[in-house]
C-alpha cells in the first residue's frame, strides 16, 4: 500500500452507466494533486479499513482533480459495495499517490481496446494520445448500451470518429478482428483492460495474428485464473532475524507472517498490485500472481505474499 496518504473531498459522484458511478476527487487542502499519467491507479482507503485500486480516468495533466469510475461487483471482496453505497459527495478520504504499471509508450499508432469497466485507464489514454495529437483507435466493448460508461466523453469533438462502440457478447460482429490481429504493422502498439475473458480473447487473437509480445501491453483487475497448485504447508525464513514461519495449507504467506506479527503491507490481495512484493534469498517460490513478467518469475528472487507459495519446503525472505 502506498505510504503516503493524500486527504482528498468526494466533490461529486454520479452513475455513468448501469452499475458504474464516477467519483471526482479534488485536494482536501487546496493544493495541486500529485501529477499523474495515463493508464496509473491510485491506492483508495474505504469504510471499514478496506484499501482498493481503481484507475485515473480523467485527461492527464489536470493538478486539480481526479476521477475515478466504479463499478458494482456484488460478488466482489466489499471494496464497490463500499464505494457504491458508503461514500458520499462532501466526504474527505485517503487515496496513495499515483502508480503506473500500465503505461503509455511511444508509437506511430495505438490501438486501445476496453471491455466494460476497462474503460477506465483506455479513456485517459484517449486523452492523452488525443491532447498529444497522436495516432489512435479506440473500441469499447459492452454487453448492452446500459453498460457503456463516459460515453459523452468518448463523443467529444477532440476524439473525432476514433472511438468505437461495440455492444454484444465478449467481441461481437461489430469489430472487425481478423483486420486489426491478422496484419500488426510496424510502429503499432496495442492496449487491452477489461474483464480477464475479454483480455484473454483479445490477447490470443493477438498473438495468433502475429503481434510481437513486446507490443501488447494490459492490466488486470482480478487475478487470472491458473491451473490448481499444490497447497501444501512450507516454512518462511527470515532473514537475518532467526524468525521460521509455518504457512498452512489455505492460508496465504502473508497471513502467517501477520500471525507471526509481521506484517507485510497489503493492497490487493490477488496478485496484482506489486505492493506485497518481497524479496526471496532462498528457495524456489510458485509464482501465482498476475504482475510479475515471465522473466522476473524465472528470476525467482521475489514472490507475492498475497498468493504466491512455495515450491520448495522452504523460502528464505528478505525484509
Amino acid at each position: 500500500m502506498s505510504g503516503d496518504w493524500i486527504s482528498v473531498r468526494l466533490a461529486d459522484k454520479r452513475l455513468v452507466a448501469e452499475d458504474v458511478a464516477a467519483l471526482l476527487l479534488e485536494p482536501a487542502d487546496g493544493t495541486a494533486l500529485p501529477p499523474f499519467a495515463a493508464g496509473a491507479h491510485v491506492d483508495v482507503e474505504l469504510p471499514g479499513g478496506l484499501v482498493r485500486q481503481y484507475s485515473l480516468c480523467n485527461a492527464p495533466g489536470d493538478p486539480g482533480r481526479y476521477e475515478l469510475g466504479v463499478l458494482l461487483d456484488r460478488q466482489g471482496r466489499g471494496g464497490s459495495l463500499a464505494v457504491h453505497e458508503q461514500l458520499a459527495v462532501g466526504q474527505t478520504i485517503r487515496i496513495g499517490r499515483p502508480r503506473n504499471l500500465f503505461p503509455l509508450v511511444p508509437a506511430e499508432h495505438s490501438v486501445l481496446l476496453a471491455g466494460g469497466i476497462g474503460i477506465t485507464p483506455i479513456l485517459a489514454m484517449a486523452e492523452q494520445l488525443a491532447a498529444d495529437g497522436a495516432g489512435f483507435e479506440l473500441h469499447y466493448f459492452v454487453r448492452s448500451p446500459e453498460r457503456a460508461a463516459f460515453v459523452d466523453r468518448l463523443a467529444a469533438p477532440r476524439f473525432g470518429d476514433r472511438c468505437r462502440l461495440h455492444v454484444g457478447d465478449r467481441i461481437p460482429p461489430s469489430f472487425d478482428a481478423p483486420a486489426l490481429f491478422d496484419a500488426p504493422r510496424a510502429g503499432h502498439h496495442l492496449y487491452v483492460c477489461g474483464p480477464n475473458a475479454f483480455m484473454d480473447a483479445v490477447l490470443d487473437g493477438a498473438r495468433a495474428g502475429g503481434w510481437p509480445d513486446d507490443r501488447l501491453h494490459s492490466e488486470r483487475f482480478a487475478a487470472a485464473a491458473l491451473p490448481a497448485g499444490d497447497d501444501r504447508p512450507f516454512e518462511i525464513e527470515v532473514e537475518g532475524s532467526g524468525a521460521i514461519v509455518a504457512v498452512a495449507p489455505g492460508q496465504s504467506a502473508a497471513e502467517a507472517l501477520a500471525a507471526a506479527g509481521i506484517r507485510i503491507p497489503l493492497s490487493c490481495e490477488q496478485g496484482i498490485c506489486g505492493t506485497c512484493l518481497t524479496t526471496v534469498v532462498g528457495g524456489v517460490p510458485d509464482h501465482r500472481d498476475s504482475y510479475l513478467s515471465d522473466a522476473e518469475r524465472a528470476a525467482n528472487d521475489c514472490f507475492t505474499p498475497c498468493c504466491s507459495r512455495a515450491a520448495t519446503p522452504r523460502l528464505v525472505i528478505q525484509l
